[in-house]
């Protein structure tokens, strides 16, 4: 092949970037921001499918970088904070084209889903009281259930891997109904199972580990139960991206803790509903935060939550990536995982229960979970196919009188 997907030469194409020229740097920066563009515009399915689409544009298609690198790179994002699938997307940046690179990729990468589910959410305050959009809802939550179940079941076969990780797993239930705050319980697991596993010796990873435990013990709190300010907002969420480990359904148990126990300024039934909304479009989940933030704070609130959240994966890139070689084959840092991946499971299966509890209010939205659980558990099937057929059941039920 002469040329790659690109526009100039696979030699020129794969030049380090601080050897380009002027043009060749522009030319670069504009293929970054068009394809993460377009890969955030079309990226529904959750994480697993933005890293195949990632595979498929900038391995197969462009030649950016091979395969192992991009499992490396895969790899390296389990070992720090934040939602896997954008910082992969930061990692092909600032390899491709360093700082600017990793602004850029991972910007427009997100910025798709933000933008949508921002107009989202103004549409949702706007019309939340009319019953066809609660009904709709009211169909989608038990499909939200089964993909959340889903997510637990998958990602429980690769984190339960021995005895510490489901000793892990379970304390980290238990201590969670206890009120046990849960950064700390992530922080413990993860140290507890690392400690076990090994004796003694030291890669360099734990430079990285006192800032989340600072960030552990840090309290955003409000005086007063009601509206937040953007700051506040900020601050919720730059906490929860700083120190987020897992799935990005982990993250519904620090909202349920933080916005819905602690400060009261959403209620379980709005959670479900950023959740809801946040299924039926493209992109990172995270992008849950833009919803809540415009709920909570309005348009400052959407921006606010938004860059809190995401913030300290561009962050945590940009530490990580100069020495992700040595990273990825530390014991240590694999034994720090290995605890976090069992008590982030712990988490999912505790907000699993509470939310549950919400959506599943009578027969018709048990059978829904319940056909819904099984299409995942044993048909590959997009999720936003469910979500939206999830709503469907919703609407028609209520038209035709079978909920009041």
């Amino acid at each position: 092949m002469a040329e790659s997907q690109d526009s100039m030469p696979i030699e020129a194409a794969n030049t380090p970037y601080k050897q380009l020229n002027a043009a060749q740097k522009q030319q670069r920066l504009s293929e970054l921001a068009i394809v993460f563009l377009k890969l955030g515009t079309i990226a529904f399915g959750g994480p697993a499918a933005h890293i195949a689409m990632m595979d498929d544009e900038c391995v197969k298609r462009r030649q950016w970088l091979s395969r192992e690198k991009l499992l490396d790179l895969l790899g390296i994002t389990n070992l720090i904070p934040g939602p896997n699938s954008t910082e992969l997307a930061i990692h092909i940046g600032y390899d491709r084209a360093g700082w600017k690179g990793l602004i850029i990729a991972g910007a427009c990468f997100i910025l798709p889903a933000m933008l949508i589910v921002w107009a989202l959410a103004a549409v949702y305050v706007r019309f939340q009281t009319i019953p066809e959009v609660g009904w709709l809802l009211y169909g989608v939550k038990p499909v939200i259930i089964a993909i959340v179940v889903q997510a637990l079941w998958k990602l429980g076969k690769t984190a339960i891997k021995d005895v510490p990780t489901a000793i892990a797993g379970a304390a980290v239930i238990i201590a969670f109904f206890l009120h046990v705050n849960e950064l700390v319980l992530l922080l413990l697991a993860g140290l507890g199972v690392m400690l076990f596993k090994l004796q003694r010796g030291n890669t360099g990873v734990t430079a990285l580990l006192p800032f989340p435990i600072i960030l552990s013990q840090v309290s955003v709190t409000t005086a007063a139960v009601g509206k937040a300010t953007w700051l506040q907002v900020f601050l919720v969420f730059l906490k929860i991206g700083s120190v987020l480990y897992g799935s990005g359904y982990v993250l519904l148990a620090f909202l349920q803790r933080d916005l819905v126990e602690r400060t009261h300024w959403l209620t379980s039934q709005q959670l479900l509903d950023a959740v809801a909304i946040g299924q039926l479009t493209p992109g990172p989940v995270f992008t849950t935060a833009t919803f809540i933030g415009y709920l909570i704070a309005g348009n400052a609130g959407a921006i606010a939550g938004t860059i809190g959240i995401f913030l300290p994966a561009f962050v945590f890139v940009a530490i990580v990536n100069p020495w992700a070689t040595k990273l990825r084959s530390s014991p240590w840092t694999s034994g720090f995982l290995d605890g976090v991946n069992a008590a982030s499971l712990g988490l999912m299966a505790v907000v699993t229960y509470t939310l549950t509890r919400e959506a599943l209010v009578d027969w018709l939205t048990v059978g829904v979970a319940l056909v819904s659980a099984i299409v995942v558990l044993r048909f590959k099937i997009n999720s936003v196919w469910l979500v939206l057929a999830g709503g469907a059941i919703g609407f028609l039920a209520q038209k035709l009188g079978w909920i009041m």
